[in-house]
């Protein structure tokens, strides 16, 4: 049985792994504060009306973008101050990635739960630093990891301190260009106790060319496959104008229809059980 993790919230605790799905979704990079308040609150007000948990996501710094003049959000200082913001205007615990153990303490402050990205997820320095913190870890899967690896990285996380750690599934190279999805990760990373995550968006990725590119329409199928899998929470990056976002705008979901796509997947969460 797959423990639960619960996040503290400022109105509320969020617990991964009960019976509720809870929804991790945010714009993937903090542009500005107005555009991740309004994501917030419209989020958070859509998995309140459908009875789902909910945490916000959003990154400070991206630290891995494909070309070097691509923007890379706020910085440390100036994102945690949004992030501050929006937990405490919207009342939701929010998460956002760390790339560096020198940024998981100050990340730590503000941060209900930080994230290892996929490309770090085996550098024990920055998995122990996180632990340390005491917060809860969402550790992405490489793209290149054996999901049954992922325990080892737990273990690293959780031996440091952390109160809990998350185990997120984000699509495995298909050769050079694509990603693709395989469902047994996710039993396969239940193994280690951890509760466990399907990331939506970055599953759709087309990693190749001067841009990152990928395939938008299929999050709703992917969505709901890894639901009827059995997954406890998605993570799902949305945005106003998906078009116009400064990252992933190939993929992030439009915020207009978050609310339908989520509904879609708590229906699929009421037929089939935790999984």
């Amino acid at each position: 049985m797959t423990g639960a993790v619960r996040v503290p919230g400022p109105r509320g605790d969020v617990t991964v792994g009960a019976e509720a799905l809870v929804v991790i979704a945010g714009p993937c990079m903090l542009e500005s504060r107005d555009l991740a308040l309004r994501t917030a609150e419209a989020a958070a007000a859509a998995c309140s009306r459908l009875g789902l948990g909910y945490i916000f996501k959003s990154s400070y710094l991206k630290a891995n973008r494909t070309a070097s003049g691509s923007p890379v959000g706020p910085g440390l200082e100036a994102g945690l101050r949004v992030l501050a913001e929006v937990r405490s205007a919207v009342g939701a615990p929010v998460l956002t990635d760390v790339h560096s153990p020198e940024e998981a303490r100050a990340a730590a402050a503000v941060a209900d739960v930080l994230q290892v990205p996929a490309f770090l997820c085996r550098q024990t320095a920055l998995l122990t630093a996180c632990g340390a913190t005491g917060r809860v870890v969402n550790i992405k899967k490489g793209q290149f990891l054996d999901p049954a690896a992922m325990a080892r990285a737990a273990e690293k996380a959780l031996s440091a301190g952390a109160t809990g750690v998350l185990l997120t599934e984000r699509g495995t190279f298909f050769g050079y260009g694509d990603l693709v999805v395989d469902f047994r990760s996710l039993a396969v990373m239940r193994e280690s106790g951890c509760p466990v995550v399907f990331d939506v968006t970055h599953s759709l990725q087309r990693p190749a060319g001067p841009v990152t590119g990928g395939e938008r329409r299929h999050a709703p199928a992917l969505a709901r496959a890894a639901v009827a899998a059995g997954t406890d929470a998605l993570f799902l990056e949305t945005h106003p104008d998906p078009g116009r976002a400064l990252s992933d705008a190939a993929t992030q979901w439009p915020l207009d229809r978050f609310e339908e796509l989520v509904e879609g997947c708590a229906r699929v969460r009421a037929a089939v059980g935790r999984g």
